[in-house]
């Protein structure tokens, strides 16, 4: 749904050489009510922000929305952002995706044995 890679994936997943990601273990989807229940947000804010492309979520044979596990998260992330910096729902979009980035950028520093003498500012 969204450019932005996952913030996290399920812990037991096989990783081949091209980087495609298999589950070992089927990894249960969410539905919309147990997310908006463990995030304490409402079902229609998190379907505006499955529209913005804030969070990512698919479908079942039904069309009803189903999230990952670390959904909840990514909500909180959200509503961390949101509150803390004051920022649209326009806007949160693009601080995720720059802040996924520079966490990339930091994981291939620490694989490269390369580290900043400064401490990860997120």
């Amino acid at each position: 749904m969204s450019d932005r890679p996952a913030q996290t994936r399920p812990t037991h997943a096989r990783t081949t050489e091209a980087g495609t990601r298999y589950a070992i273990v089927p990894v249960p989807g969410l539905s919309l009510h147990t997310v908006a229940r463990r995030s304490g947000l409402h079902p229609d804010l998190i379907r505006r922000f499955v529209a913005l492309g804030l969070v990512d979520a698919g479908s079942d044979a039904s069309g009803r929305l189903v999230f990952d596990p670390t959904a909840p998260a990514a909500l909180a992330r959200v509503q961390r952002l949101r509150t803390g910096l004051c920022l649209n729902y326009a806007s949160l979009g693009l601080v995720l995706d720059l802040l996924d980035r520079i966490s990339l950028l930091e994981a291939a520093l620490r694989r490269a044995g390369m580290r900043s003498d400064l401490p990860p500012w997120t």
